[in-house]
């Protein structure tokens, strides 16, 4: 993998990133105010699929996927000067896996048409059951969720922690990637084990958000640079 190859995923993934923000933006950005039950997400999806899918994390999902030749490409290029990356690159596809593994959206959307389709009020008791399921270990904010979205933040703020002392990145925005993951991972905490905290928590997400935007923005523009030699 080239290093070029690394900075086209990170702008893709940037561009997924920049979507979540102006999307979560137009809805409000509360996951509480979401339907919470299977029944009301299955309708969510008819009314609205694309927004419905979003709600479901289909999106990050897909960012997810994209992040793996990034962090693979950064953990090649640290290798180099001998940093121990392989650690957090372990950690990072652990919860990648853990986290693509778990997501419902695709699950839900098929479920919600053989619910709008069934004949019967048993058989759509069933696929509702079946929906409750889903969402009991895959809907943004559960319990069964958590480890598959802290894990891969966590992987990030590692590999953040070993690019301040790489020869390779610049140190500021190294440090700025600390603190963003370092945030999104006390969002992601307040979401899951304070129902109460609804858009409060954005005051953790939004600037972690960036934080991490600036150092991803920071990485791609070094990969670009290291061409098909390094990473």
């Amino acid at each position: 993998m080239t290093g070029r190859t690394g900075g086209w995923f990170t702008l893709l993934v940037l561009l997924g990133i920049v979507a979540d923000i102006v999307v979560g933006n137009i809805t409000g950005g509360d996951i509480h105010s979401l339907p919470q039950n299977a029944v009301g997400r299955f309708q969510q999806l008819q009314e609205n699929c694309l927004l419905g899918l979003y709600n479901l994390d289909l999106l990050n999902t897909i960012n997810q996927i994209l992040l793996v030749p990034v962090y693979y490409a950064l953990y090649v290029v640290l290798k180099e000067e001998s940093r121990p990356a392989l650690l957090p690159l372990i950690i990072f596809l652990t919860g990648t896996t853990l986290f693509v593994a778990g997501n419902s959206a695709l699950p839900m959307l098929d479920l919600s048409r053989k619910y709008f389709a069934a004949g019967t009020e048993d058989q759509r008791t069933l696929l509702a059951a079946a929906g409750e399921t889903m969402l009991a270990k895959g809907a943004h904010g559960s319990f069964s969720v958590f480890i598959g979205f802290v894990l891969p933040t966590l992987g990030a703020l590692m590999m953040a922690c070993v690019m301040t002392r790489s020869g390779s990145f610049p140190r500021l925005f190294s440090w700025l990637g600390v603190a963003g993951n370092a945030l999104m991972i006390l969002y992601l905490t307040v979401v899951t084990f304070v129902p109460a905290s609804g858009k409060y928590a954005l005051a953790l997400a939004m600037p972690g958000g960036l934080l991490i935007m600036a150092w991803m923005i920071s990485f791609m523009i070094r990969l670009f640079r290291m061409g098909p030699g390094k990473g």
